[in-house]
């Protein structure tokens, strides 16, 4: 065993990252701000109110406030936002930088031509189903186009003002006997699952080349916790009929996906990954802290506060940073989306995949198994498309086990492949199949009796 490592039941953290956070820090007053802007977003993605009749998270009902005041234009704002992702990779030259930019510029392309097709009526019978085409528009990247730039507001206000910091070092002591990563890692995971995995793949990336963490558990966070974040988590939840449960489902989710986590680092290919620093890095491990957790967790809390910018700067930083990763995910929704789900309507290919899974949905009793496990197969193309197999089915518990399977299947072709294999952490692309495939079985199994669970208490 690594002598180098602290052991598993202290509380870690760097002590020389505590001895800046204590010169730092800012006075007490500033921390009205953590607790004040941090309610503020709590409440937007997490306290249900009912307006007009319809019981929903306050930011689902403002998005559906500013797409009323879109009315018929909505289409286009989203047909604009595709044609400005779709012709950026061309004018900044990236899509030559590598294969993966490349094929995934055509794609915009694709999804370009598709969208204009149904914005302006014209085009192949299959296209303009209803259940394809407009479909894909108005229930994925209209919502998408709206919700993630808004969204990214308020998350600014849960991640951007000590709150993230303060819950991860309570977190850090369940984070190498569980998940087998370092504790710093709380705050990598808490960024993916409430901000956005381009985010924590951007700090897992960043901490791996850096020396802070090994190849193995750096490939543990990116696979295992670079969830999308709750803004999709909305869409989802709405496509599924789910909004009316949103909390069980959001908190759920969360659950059933770390389990499935803390089981696949235990089991091939995660544990086979070398558990060896990045080459030419120092190796930087964390300092045990055994005591004063709260002065600990306040401190990291405050010294987050002291480097956050204004207010009006935050929020102008993250809805910007939102547009910027619709203009990379709608044309992308838009193409593989279309793909998907042609494939899925007019071929057997996702029946075939979904075999796979049929012999679980099949014993755990689901009236409809060919179908769920049609729908679970898709997730590996996009996360959105199993919900909208599943949108309308009868089931709720069906419906339930959909929506934990979008997000906790973590890797799908549209956007987190491309974006871990752009990293340096070293994941191949098999291995990112096979955990796929562990993903989903796991997630069907654990949620299965949570959403029975849920369906007799609601």
């Amino acid at each position: 065993m690594d002598s180098s490592r602290p052991a598993d039941h202290e509380l870690h953290t760097d002590t020389t990252a505590m001895a800046a956070i204590e010169a730092d820090a800012p006075r007490p007053p500033a921390r009205w701000r953590m607790i004040v802007y941090s309610a503020i977003g709590i409440v937007m993605f997490f306290v249900p109110v009912t307006i007009n009749g319809a019981s929903s998270i306050p930011l689902d009902h403002l998005v559906t406030w500013v797409r009323g005041l879109l009315g018929p234009a909505d289409r286009w704002v989203g047909l604009a936002i595709i044609a400005a992702g779709a012709v950026y990779p061309f004018a900044s030259g990236r899509w030559r930088t590598s294969t993966t930019r490349t094929v995934f510029a055509f794609l915009a392309v694709l999804g370009l031509v598709a969208s204009a097709m149904v914005v302006f009526g014209v085009g192949p019978s299959w296209i303009l189903d209803k259940s394809i085409g407009p479909f894909l528009m108005d229930k994925l990247v209209v919502p998408v186009g709206l919700i993630v730039p808004i969204g990214g507001v308020f998350l600014a206000l849960v991640i951007g003002y000590g709150l993230m910091e303060f819950v991860g070092v309570y977190l850090r002591p369940a984070m190498r006997p569980i998940w087998r990563v370092p504790g710093r890692a709380a705050v990598d995971a808490v960024a993916s699952f409430v901000g956005s995995y381009a985010l924590g793949l951007l700090l897992t990336n960043r901490m791996y080349t850096g020396g802070r963490y090994t190849a193995r558990e750096a490939a543990i966070i990116a696979v295992g916790f670079s969830t999308v974040s709750a803004t999709f988590m909305v869409i989802v939840a709405k496509t599924l009929g789910l909004m009316d449960i949103w909390l069980w489902y959001f908190f759920g989710t969360l659950v059933v996906t770390f389990v499935v986590t803390a089981i696949t680092v235990r089991i091939p290919p995660l544990n086979r990954i070398p558990d060896e620093v990045y080459p030419g890095a120092v190796h930087s491990p964390e300092q045990a802290v055994t005591r004063d957790r709260f002065r600990v967790a306040l401190r990291a809390a405050e010294q987050t506060l002291a480097e956050a910018p204004p207010l009006p700067k935050n929020i102008w930083v993250n809805f910007r940073d939102g547009l910027v990763m619709v203009l990379q995910i709608l044309p992308s929704i838009m193409s593989v989306g279309l793909i998907a789900l042609v494939l899925a309507t007019y071929t057997p290919v996702f029946e075939w995949i979904g075999v796979i899974f049929y012999p679980l949905f099949w014993a755990l009793g689901y009236s409809d198994p060919g179908l769920l496990a049609s729908a679970s197969a898709t997730s590996i193309a996009e996360m959105f498309i199993p919900a909208t197999m599943a949108a309308g089915h009868e089931d709720l518990v069906a419906r339930f086990v959909i929506g934990v399977v979008c997000v906790s299947a973590i890797i799908f072709f549209s956007a987190v492949v491309p974006a871990i294999l752009a990293t340096d952490i070293p994941v191949k692309m098999w291995h990112l199949l096979v955990i796929w495939v562990e993903r989903v079985a796991l997630t069907i199994v654990l949620a299965t009796p949570l959403a029975h669970l849920v369906a007799a208490l609601t």
